[in-house]
């Protein structure tokens, strides 16, 4: 209809959850954050509540499409089910063969079988559940025995409930609290910002492909004042007011253009009417509500009390998550001339007759011998530029001058440039440094030297691979987004790590995305310039203990 007359390419209102629409509000990101930080832990319940139409769905899909690699992510939409409906749809989505008529001891063994299995294979398994709030008590604590499925290191489910603002009231029950104990990571989505509405109305015309800006700034006014920022409300509004300007051949919106579009939209009943209305009556619910909350509360401790109940022993802790635990196991060394894996254990050790000039290597075989150790065997005849190579398979890399501190601080395996004399340069990849004793990958397998013996004629030149980012390495339109998401998520996880105090964690957590880069980069020594570059993002991994192969240490692994 109004596509062509303004030059769209499609509607840049519609209220289908599609996630290329998503703007990236600050609550949003931090939404998002909660999500991606989530499913790095060790399962248990992640709760994300919002108004109706603020977003939770569309940040749901965003979620599902930049969500880790190893993770497998189970959607139930319609949650108004019974306990046995509900795991039979879990079975569904997780493509768990069972019988109609399953019962429910039956399809809880499957799924945890299927779990089992898939955390052999080094998968990670999510549940999301939409328009939570209507789940019964009785399924929410049949989720909860969910989670009670566990291997002797982590929970084997993650469970996301989204919902409105009464999910919270819901998990407050106190026959809940064992659930409520679980979860790990909850937000609350708000609407828009007064301030982020022309924005929001930009990227949203931006990605329709309109670059210009046709909302006046009373229409903005006007907009945020009968939507109060609900996005849902906004894109209503927006849609119907777009299609009153073609209609009038107009080409800019006004707050008279708003003004009939939210007329239209509510009916012929003002919106802000409405709203207060739901207001009033949401008010009157949860006093409702917490009458009868209150009084389960009385009743249960009057049961409590009752005679042979005295002596019962508080359950405290119950139900709490296991303690994180789990291991990382060291890439092997690699026979640099048939590259095929060695054990992980350099089996010769030079002694005084050893001519460290026989051992060295060019530089295409060093870069291959590097390559190897990031478990890239079987490599093509030629390697073209091996730089360009290893961005092909996700790697990155990093030329520095430095010393033997600076190859500890990286923690990876380098290529050292020797320059012996007058003669032409030739190249060690160390793999291991234990003390003054460095391991090189040689022709005839890893090799233990003193690292003296090769200071002496190295001047600080070396080269390392380092693992870019997934936000590097996806489509250009895609990395904003999936850059927010990554750092955003990491930066939760480093605050929890770094700080010791609750206040300073929370602190740390509020700030933006650039001011959370400063903060690391101040605590760990870098430059702080809130630019996450090569070297901060290797320390990033370093402390984050990521599945990478490392030069000094070795410790338990936290995943990419």
């Amino acid at each position: 209809m109004y596509y062509d007359f303004f030059g769209l390419k499609e509607p840049p209102f519609s209220i289908a959850p599609d996630p290329r629409y998503l703007y990236m509000s600050d609550r949003h990101k931090e939404a998002l954050a909660h999500l991606m930080y989530g499913v790095q832990g060790q399962g248990g319940f992640i709760v994300v509540t919002g108004e109706v139409g603020t977003g939770k769905t569309t940040v749901c899909r965003c979620f599902i499409e930049n969500a880790p690699s190893h993770v497998d992510i189970a959607l139930i939409l319609n949650p108004r089910l019974s306990a046995r409906e509900l795991l039979s749809s879990v079975c569904d989505e997780l493509e768990i063969d069972h019988t109609p008529d399953a019962s429910i001891k039956v399809m809880v063994d499957a799924i945890n079988q299927d779990l089992l299995k898939a955390h052999a294979a080094g998968r990670h398994k999510v549940l999301i559940i939409d328009e939570a709030q209507n789940l019964s008590a009785d399924v929410l604590e049949q989720l909860r025995l969910l989670t009670n499925l566990e291997t002797a290191e982590k929970k084997l489910l993650q469970i996301v409930l989204l919902g409105q603002p009464e999910l919270q009231d819901v998990l407050a029950l106190p026959e809940l609290r064992q659930l409520n104990q679980r979860v790990t990571a909850r937000y609350h989505l708000d609407a828009i910002g007064r301030d982020e509405l022309p924005a929001y109305l930009q990227y949203r015309l931006g990605v329709a492909g309109l670059r210009i800006d046709i909302f006046s700034s009373g229409a903005v006014r006007r907009l945020y004042s009968i939507s109060g920022g609900v996005p849902r409300l906004i894109n209503l509004i927006a849609d119907r007011a777009l299609l009153g300007a073609y209609a009038g051949g107009d080409h800019q919106i006004s707050a008279d253009h708003i003004r009939q579009a939210a007329k239209e939209v509510g009916g012929g009943r003002p919106l802000q009417a409405r709203r207060k209305a739901k207001a009033s009556v949401l008010r009157a619910s949860s006093f409702v509500f917490l009458l009868l909350s209150l009084a389960l509360a009385v009743l249960s401790t009057l049961m409590f009390f009752q005679p042979g109940n005295a002596s019962r022993p508080a359950m405290a802790g119950a139900g709490a998550p296991a303690p994180l635990q789990g291991t990382i196991e060291r890439a092997p060394e690699q026979d640099v001339a048939n590259r095929t894996p060695m054990s992980g254990v350099a089996t010769v050790v030079a002694g005084p007759e050893f001519d460290l000039q026989r051992h060295t290597l060019a530089l295409g075989p060093a870069f291959r011998a590097l390559l190897a150790l990031w478990g890239e065997v079987n490599l093509p005849a030629s390697l073209g530029v091996a730089c360009d190579f290893a961005q092909s398979r996700g790697l990155a890399c990093l030329e520095r001058q430095g010393t033997r501190r600076s190859l500890e601080f990286l923690d990876r395996p380098a290529i050292l440039t020797l320059r012996p004399g007058a003669g032409q340069p030739t190249y060690v990849v160390v793999s291991r440094l234990d003390g003054n004793r460095a391991t090189i990958e040689t022709t005839v397998g890893p090799v233990t030297v003193e690292f003296d013996e090769l200071e002496a004629a190295w001047f600080g030149e070396f080269r390392v691979l380092w693992k870019m980012p997934d936000y590097m390495t996806a489509a250009e339109e895609a990395q904003p987004a999936a850059r927010e998401l990554w750092l955003g998520a990491r930066m939760m996880q480093l605050a929890d790590r770094l700080e010791d105090e609750a206040a300073e964690r929370s602190a740390v957590k509020r700030l933006g995305l650039e001011e959370q880069v400063r903060w690391y980069q101040a605590r760990r020594g870098l430059t702080v310039d809130g630019i996450p570059g090569a070297m901060t993002l290797i320390q990033m991994r370093n402390d984050l203990q990521a599945d990478v192969p490392r030069l000094v240490r070795e410790g338990p692994g936290a995943g990419d």
